[in-house]
Protein backbone atom coordinates (compact mmCIF):
# COMPACT_ATOMS: atom_id res chain seq x y z
CA UNK A 1 0.00 0.00 0.00
CA UNK A 2 1.32 3.62 -0.71
CA UNK A 3 0.59 5.65 2.04
CA UNK A 4 -1.95 8.96 1.58
CA UNK A 5 -3.96 11.27 2.48
CA UNK A 6 -4.09 14.53 4.06
CA UNK A 7 -5.44 15.40 7.72
CA UNK A 8 -6.93 18.00 9.13
CA UNK A 9 -4.67 18.65 12.06
CA UNK A 10 -3.68 17.64 15.63
CA UNK A 11 -5.04 17.45 19.22
CA UNK A 12 -4.25 16.66 22.28
CA UNK A 13 -3.18 13.26 23.11
CA UNK A 14 -2.04 12.94 19.23
CA UNK A 15 0.69 14.70 18.61
CA UNK A 16 2.89 12.83 18.06
CA UNK A 17 1.45 10.61 15.69
CA UNK A 18 -0.44 13.62 13.87
CA UNK A 19 2.63 16.07 14.12
CA UNK A 20 5.01 13.15 11.78
CA UNK A 21 2.34 13.58 9.21
CA UNK A 22 2.15 17.67 8.68
CA UNK A 23 6.01 17.14 8.28
CA UNK A 24 5.52 14.27 5.77
CA UNK A 25 2.99 15.73 4.01
CA UNK A 26 5.12 19.49 3.63
CA UNK A 27 7.99 17.31 2.56
CA UNK A 28 5.28 15.42 -0.33
CA UNK A 29 4.64 18.88 -1.21
CA UNK A 30 8.30 20.65 -1.36
CA UNK A 31 9.62 17.92 -3.01
CA UNK A 32 7.25 16.52 -5.68
CA UNK A 33 5.23 17.46 -8.49
CA UNK A 34 2.65 14.97 -9.53
CA UNK A 35 -0.56 14.68 -7.50
CA UNK A 36 0.08 11.43 -6.45
CA UNK A 37 3.33 12.19 -5.02
CA UNK A 38 1.94 14.87 -3.11
CA UNK A 39 -0.41 12.95 -1.58
CA UNK A 40 1.64 10.11 -0.90
CA UNK A 41 0.16 7.56 -3.50
CA UNK A 42 1.70 5.84 -6.14
CA UNK A 43 0.33 7.32 -9.53
CA UNK A 44 -1.28 3.54 -10.05
CA UNK A 45 -3.11 3.70 -6.83
CA UNK A 46 -4.18 7.04 -6.79
CA UNK A 47 -5.30 6.46 -10.86
CA UNK A 48 -7.58 3.41 -9.08
CA UNK A 49 -8.64 4.89 -6.20
CA UNK A 50 -10.19 8.11 -8.77
CA UNK A 51 -11.90 5.31 -10.81
CA UNK A 52 -13.31 3.92 -7.87
CA UNK A 53 -14.80 6.94 -6.89
CA UNK A 54 -16.22 7.55 -10.29
CA UNK A 55 -18.28 4.16 -10.34
CA UNK A 56 -20.06 5.07 -7.13
CA UNK A 57 -19.94 8.96 -7.39
CA UNK A 58 -23.17 10.48 -9.08
CA UNK A 59 -22.87 14.30 -10.52
CA UNK A 60 -25.09 16.48 -8.18
CA UNK A 61 -26.80 19.20 -10.06
CA UNK A 62 -24.64 22.14 -11.85
CA UNK A 63 -23.74 24.90 -9.58
CA UNK A 64 -24.18 23.52 -6.53
CA UNK A 65 -21.76 24.07 -3.71
CA UNK A 66 -18.91 21.09 -2.57
CA UNK A 67 -15.80 21.42 -0.03
CA UNK A 68 -13.71 19.38 -0.48
CA UNK A 69 -11.78 19.35 2.55
CA UNK A 70 -7.97 17.69 2.82
CA UNK A 71 -7.87 18.29 -0.78
CA UNK A 72 -4.59 18.00 -1.47
CA UNK A 73 -3.06 18.93 -4.68
CA UNK A 74 -6.84 19.52 -5.68
CA UNK A 75 -6.90 16.02 -7.72
CA UNK A 76 -10.81 15.52 -6.92
CA UNK A 77 -11.89 19.37 -6.88
CA UNK A 78 -11.30 19.87 -10.08
CA UNK A 79 -12.95 16.71 -10.85
CA UNK A 80 -16.16 18.37 -9.31
CA UNK A 81 -15.31 21.76 -10.74
CA UNK A 82 -15.48 20.14 -14.59
CA UNK A 83 -18.83 18.65 -13.57
CA UNK A 84 -19.99 21.76 -12.96
CA UNK A 85 -19.91 22.03 -8.96
CA UNK A 86 -18.96 25.31 -7.39
CA UNK A 87 -16.28 23.99 -4.98
CA UNK A 88 -13.70 24.96 -2.19
CA UNK A 89 -10.83 23.17 -1.58
CA UNK A 90 -8.88 23.47 2.00
CA UNK A 91 -6.09 21.80 3.37
CA UNK A 92 -4.27 22.26 6.60
CA UNK A 93 -0.67 22.39 4.18
CA UNK A 94 0.18 25.63 2.68
CA UNK A 95 2.57 24.74 0.34
CA UNK A 96 0.50 21.72 -1.32
CA UNK A 97 -2.25 24.45 -1.43
CA UNK A 98 -0.04 26.14 -3.59
CA UNK A 99 0.56 23.26 -5.85
CA UNK A 100 -3.69 23.00 -5.89
CA UNK A 101 -3.56 26.40 -6.89
CA UNK A 102 -1.15 26.30 -9.67
CA UNK A 103 -3.28 23.86 -11.23
CA UNK A 104 -6.69 25.41 -11.38
CA UNK A 105 -7.10 27.43 -14.40
CA UNK A 106 -11.06 28.46 -13.13
CA UNK A 107 -11.90 30.65 -10.25
CA UNK A 108 -11.84 27.91 -7.80
CA UNK A 109 -10.93 29.15 -4.24
CA UNK A 110 -8.63 27.43 -1.57
CA UNK A 111 -7.95 28.11 2.15
CA UNK A 112 -5.76 26.86 5.15
CA UNK A 113 -8.07 25.12 7.61
CA UNK A 114 -8.79 22.23 9.64
CA UNK A 115 -11.04 19.64 8.78
CA UNK A 116 -11.55 18.98 13.00
CA UNK A 117 -12.15 22.82 13.27
CA UNK A 118 -13.78 24.49 9.73
CA UNK A 119 -14.02 27.91 9.88
CA UNK A 120 -17.70 27.89 7.96
CA UNK A 121 -20.94 28.38 9.41
CA UNK A 122 -23.39 25.51 9.77
CA UNK A 123 -25.22 24.53 6.52
CA UNK A 124 -22.97 25.99 4.19
CA UNK A 125 -22.30 23.94 1.87
CA UNK A 126 -24.81 21.14 -0.41
CA UNK A 127 -21.85 18.45 0.18
CA UNK A 128 -18.44 17.64 1.46
CA UNK A 129 -16.07 15.53 0.12
CA UNK A 130 -13.27 14.38 2.23
CA UNK A 131 -10.72 11.78 0.76
CA UNK A 132 -7.38 10.40 2.10
CA UNK A 133 -7.43 12.19 5.28
CA UNK A 134 -8.72 10.10 8.32
CA UNK A 135 -5.78 7.50 8.05
CA UNK A 136 -3.91 10.48 8.90
CA UNK A 137 -5.96 11.27 11.69
CA UNK A 138 -5.75 9.63 15.45
CA UNK A 139 -9.57 9.40 15.58
CA UNK A 140 -12.29 10.48 13.56
CA UNK A 141 -14.93 11.59 15.30
CA UNK A 142 -14.21 15.47 15.45
CA UNK A 143 -13.58 15.54 11.67
CA UNK A 144 -16.83 13.98 10.79
CA UNK A 145 -18.92 16.25 13.42
CA UNK A 146 -17.43 19.20 11.95
CA UNK A 147 -18.21 18.16 8.20
CA UNK A 148 -21.51 17.56 9.43
CA UNK A 149 -21.99 20.00 10.59
CA UNK A 150 -21.36 22.71 7.57
CA UNK A 151 -23.78 20.43 5.66
CA UNK A 152 -27.06 21.48 4.65
CA UNK A 153 -29.84 19.63 5.57
CA UNK A 154 -30.78 17.17 2.50
CA UNK A 155 -26.82 17.43 1.60
CA UNK A 156 -24.32 14.83 0.81
CA UNK A 157 -21.44 13.93 2.78
CA UNK A 158 -18.72 11.56 1.46
CA UNK A 159 -15.71 9.81 3.37
CA UNK A 160 -13.45 7.05 3.16
CA UNK A 161 -10.57 4.98 5.66
CA UNK A 162 -8.32 2.31 5.39
CA UNK A 163 -10.36 -0.50 5.76
CA UNK A 164 -8.91 -2.14 9.61
CA UNK A 165 -10.41 -5.76 8.89
CA UNK A 166 -8.92 -6.39 6.00
CA UNK A 167 -6.20 -9.12 5.60
CA UNK A 168 -3.53 -7.20 4.67
CA UNK A 169 -3.95 -4.41 6.85
CA UNK A 170 -4.48 -6.70 9.55
CA UNK A 171 -1.35 -8.65 8.93
CA UNK A 172 0.37 -4.97 8.77
CA UNK A 173 -0.76 -3.70 12.32
CA UNK A 174 0.14 -6.94 13.91
CA UNK A 175 4.11 -7.06 12.30
CA UNK A 176 4.13 -3.94 13.62
CA UNK A 177 3.34 -4.52 17.48
CA UNK A 178 5.14 -7.41 17.30
CA UNK A 179 8.41 -5.35 15.86
CA UNK A 180 8.24 -3.01 18.17
CA UNK A 181 6.90 -0.27 15.86
CA UNK A 182 4.80 2.54 15.34
CA UNK A 183 2.00 2.25 13.30
CA UNK A 184 2.54 4.73 10.15
CA UNK A 185 -0.92 4.99 9.59
CA UNK A 186 -4.54 4.26 11.12
CA UNK A 187 -6.92 1.96 9.86
CA UNK A 188 -11.05 2.25 10.46
CA UNK A 189 -13.27 -0.17 10.92
CA UNK A 190 -16.51 0.70 8.79
CA UNK A 191 -18.92 -0.29 11.56
CA UNK A 192 -16.86 2.75 13.73
CA UNK A 193 -17.38 5.10 11.10
CA UNK A 194 -20.64 4.75 9.75
CA UNK A 195 -21.77 4.62 13.34
CA UNK A 196 -19.99 8.05 13.77
CA UNK A 197 -21.74 9.16 10.74
CA UNK A 198 -25.07 8.37 12.21
CA UNK A 199 -24.63 9.93 15.03
CA UNK A 200 -24.01 13.24 13.45
CA UNK A 201 -26.96 13.23 11.51
CA UNK A 202 -25.93 11.70 8.79
CA UNK A 203 -28.85 9.33 7.32
CA UNK A 204 -29.29 6.78 4.18
CA UNK A 205 -25.63 5.40 4.78
CA UNK A 206 -23.88 3.75 1.98
CA UNK A 207 -20.67 1.43 2.56
CA UNK A 208 -18.88 0.93 -1.37
CA UNK A 209 -15.79 -1.04 -0.83
CA UNK A 210 -12.45 0.20 -2.80
CA UNK A 211 -10.54 -2.98 -3.55
CA UNK A 212 -6.32 -1.56 -4.26
CA UNK A 213 -3.92 -3.62 -5.10
CA UNK A 214 -0.39 -3.30 -4.54
CA UNK A 215 2.03 -1.33 -6.99
CA UNK A 216 3.95 -4.48 -7.63
CA UNK A 217 0.28 -6.38 -8.91
CA UNK A 218 -0.78 -3.42 -11.19
CA UNK A 219 -1.96 -5.25 -13.78
CA UNK A 220 -4.69 -6.73 -11.39
CA UNK A 221 -6.08 -4.02 -10.48
CA UNK A 222 -8.86 -3.44 -13.25
CA UNK A 223 -9.87 -7.10 -12.68
CA UNK A 224 -11.08 -6.17 -8.86
CA UNK A 225 -12.80 -3.41 -10.24
CA UNK A 226 -14.66 -5.51 -12.26
CA UNK A 227 -18.73 -5.47 -12.06
CA UNK A 228 -18.14 -9.23 -10.98
CA UNK A 229 -15.75 -8.32 -8.47
CA UNK A 230 -17.82 -5.75 -7.14
CA UNK A 231 -20.83 -8.10 -7.20
CA UNK A 232 -18.98 -10.19 -4.74
CA UNK A 233 -17.59 -7.51 -2.47
CA UNK A 234 -20.94 -6.51 -1.86
CA UNK A 235 -22.92 -9.26 -1.42
CA UNK A 236 -21.02 -12.41 -0.30
CA UNK A 237 -20.44 -12.08 3.68
CA UNK A 238 -17.56 -10.87 4.63
CA UNK A 239 -15.70 -10.55 1.39
CA UNK A 240 -15.18 -6.90 0.83
CA UNK A 241 -14.30 -6.55 4.91
CA UNK A 242 -11.74 -9.10 4.26
CA UNK A 243 -10.08 -8.56 0.74
CA UNK A 244 -10.53 -4.53 0.08
CA UNK A 245 -8.14 -2.31 1.36
CA UNK A 246 -10.02 0.71 1.60
CA UNK A 247 -13.82 1.50 2.06
CA UNK A 248 -15.77 4.83 1.07
CA UNK A 249 -19.06 5.99 3.01
CA UNK A 250 -21.62 8.39 1.56
CA UNK A 251 -24.95 9.69 3.24
CA UNK A 252 -27.30 12.16 3.48
CA UNK A 253 -27.80 15.02 6.62
CA UNK A 254 -30.97 14.05 8.06
CA UNK A 255 -30.98 17.59 10.13
CA UNK A 256 -31.00 15.62 13.30
CA UNK A 257 -28.12 14.33 15.38
CA UNK A 258 -28.57 10.70 16.11
CA UNK A 259 -29.23 7.47 13.93
CA UNK A 260 -32.25 8.90 11.84
CA UNK A 261 -32.16 6.32 9.27
CA UNK A 262 -30.55 2.79 10.32
CA UNK A 263 -30.60 1.54 6.65
CA UNK A 264 -27.24 0.85 5.39
CA UNK A 265 -26.91 -1.42 1.66
CA UNK A 266 -24.84 -3.67 3.49
CA UNK A 267 -26.91 -6.48 5.85
CA UNK A 268 -24.22 -7.11 8.35
CA UNK A 269 -22.70 -3.72 8.14
CA UNK A 270 -23.43 -3.17 12.02
CA UNK A 271 -21.89 -5.97 13.15
CA UNK A 272 -17.92 -4.76 11.79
Amino acid sequence: MEEGGHSGGGRPGADSFESVWRARFGEFADEREDDAGIAGWSRAGLDARVRQFLQHWSPPPAGSRWLDAGCGAGTYTRILVDQGLEVLGTDYSFPTLRKAMDRDVGTTLYTVADVRRLPFADSTFDGVLCLGVTQALSRSDDAVSALATVTRRGGEMWIDALNSWCLVNLFDSLRRRVQGRRMHLRYESPGTLIALMRSSGIGNVRLHWLPLLPARLKGLQRWVERPVAQWLFRFVPFAGLLLCHSFLVSGQRTGQRGAENRRVNCAWASFI
